[in-house]
């Protein structure tokens, strides 16, 4: 890995490359930090002095956005409404047929797809900022502790109009500009927005720690973040290898097939999505205590609400959290990868599990191999979730989320993914300098 960062600039074209990817990523945190017309200046400061003491459901999408979120930033939204977006596409294309199509297409469908994804980020992102404005005028609705800071006064139909128009084109100019990274540059555009996000929040959150626990404390957060991290790239590497033999064929004179090969399964198959579905369904409920209406079963379900969901140190968080995570990394599996139809595919290659006749029985083999694996997965991508929550139960620390299990996980996977991409660059152009 240190050649390829040492041989990734020699090469012009790889090096311009970076450099775009670089630019891209400069003007995002830009725009995080621009704020919203329409929005007040003075409350926005006082609402960041006390936005390290919440957490919870909103708190995680603050984290996702890089704070841009806490500073009701243009870019307040980050990249989470095409990510909510995607998920939904790949969840409805196993119920509608006309979208199954479009994946069977290869690049045509693919591009049908993108473009109704970008309709539906831009539906999501509007209905997302309406909330917001909603939210941030009574005080953030619990987002980060309880205030009373109202970030827009001057509540007005034009008001709110400019700003929720100005999320929403936000959300919009950073998936143009994830897409401009994976068309220009180098790695996956949104991936490296996301990781952008993440990794700028490591120094306020290293900071906040050692503000609170003193010297001592920050060595062993450092300490558990680097096992943390060991572990994560355990288990992002780990993988099972199942075995496929393909018979041979006669074609005229030539002899086909006869070589093994292998289906590589992941523990971890479904990688940070689950938690990011988990959050995206608990953000539901916070929202609609804004819209419920006054009473004492309405403000009691309101109560509850804001007791449980917007605590990251309360059990109903953690336990709910939980188990919608292990919930949807099973969820997120079984639409990825298809037992039945990975079966009818290696029969139709002239393929074989040894061992195993073809057809419904290697369906089930599959089948109970990844129901297998997917267990140990999805409770660690919970533990490394729940971890900061945790130890904010337990010990009391706060600003964790910077060295928490799923900012590692984000950037262990974003930069191994990215490294090999450089690495595959590298490779194809030393074959090329070796065919001249």
């Amino acid at each position: 890995m240190l050649s390829s960062l040492k041989n990734m600039f020699k090469v012009e074209d790889l090096r311009n490359k970076i450099l775009f990817t670089l630019l891209i990523i400069a003007l995002y945190r830009l725009g995080s930090h621009v704020p919203t017309p329409g929005v007040d200046f003075g409350a926005v400061q006082q609402l960041e002095q006390q936005a390290t003491q919440g957490g919870g459901v909103l708190g995680f999408l603050s984290f996702f956005s890089g704070g841009a979120l806490t500073r009701m930033a243009v870019f307040g939204l980050g990249i989470m409404p095409y990510i909510t977006a995607s998920i939904i596409m790949q969840v409805l294309a196993v119920v509608i047929p006309k979208l199954e199509q479009w994946q069977q297409q290869g690049a045509v469908g693919q591009k049908k797809i993108t473009q109704w994804t970008r309709y539906l980020t831009v539906a999501l992102a509007l209905l997302q900022s309406t909330g917001l404005a909603f939210l941030f005028h009574n005080g953030g609705g619990g987002l980060f502790g309880n205030t009373a800071i109202d970030l827009i006064p001057e509540f007005t139909v034009p008001r709110v109009l400019l700003v929720v128009l100005s999320l929403t084109a936000g959300t919009a100019l950073i998936m143009w500009m994830g897409e401009l990274i994976t068309q220009r540059g180098v790695g996956n555009g949104m991936s490296l927005i996301i990781f952008a996000s993440v990794v700028s929040a490591i120094p306020s959150g290293g900071a906040l720690v050692r503000a609170e626990g003193g010297n001592l404390v920050f060595a062993l957060v450092v300490l558990l973040a680097l096992v943390a991290l060991v572990a994560i790239v355990f288990v992002e590497q780990g993988q099972r290898r199942i075995p496929v033999q393909f018979a041979k064929r006669v074609v005229g004179r030539r002899q086909y097939g006869g070589q093994s090969s292998y289906i590589p399964l992941k523990v971890n198959q479904s990688g940070v999505i689950p938690v990011i579905f988990a959050s995206s369904v608990l953000y539901l409920p916070v929202l609609l205590t804004n819209v419920l209406p006054t009473g004492a079963v309405w403000d009691s379900i309101r109560t509850w609400i804001s007791e449980n969901l917007l605590a990251p140190d309360n059990f109903w968080y953690i336990s709910i959290f939980g188990l919608m995570i292990i919930f949807f990394a099973y969820f997120y599996t079984a639409i990825t990868f298809d037992p039945a139809k990975q079966a009818d595919t290696i029969r139709k290659q002239g393929g074989f599990i040894p061992g195993i006749r073809p057809g419904p029985q290697t369906e089930r083999h599959l089948a109970k191999i990844l129901s297998r694996i997917t267990l140990p997965g999805a409770l660690f991508i919970a533990v490394v979730a729940l971890l900061p929550s945790v130890l904010l139960a337990v010990y009391g620390i706060r600003g964790f989320e910077g060295f928490g299990g799923i900012s590692l996980l984000i950037a262990v996977g974003v930069a191994l993914e990215t490294m090999k991409q450089i690495d595959s660059q590298l490779m194809m152009r030393n074959y090329e300098s070796f065919l001249k």
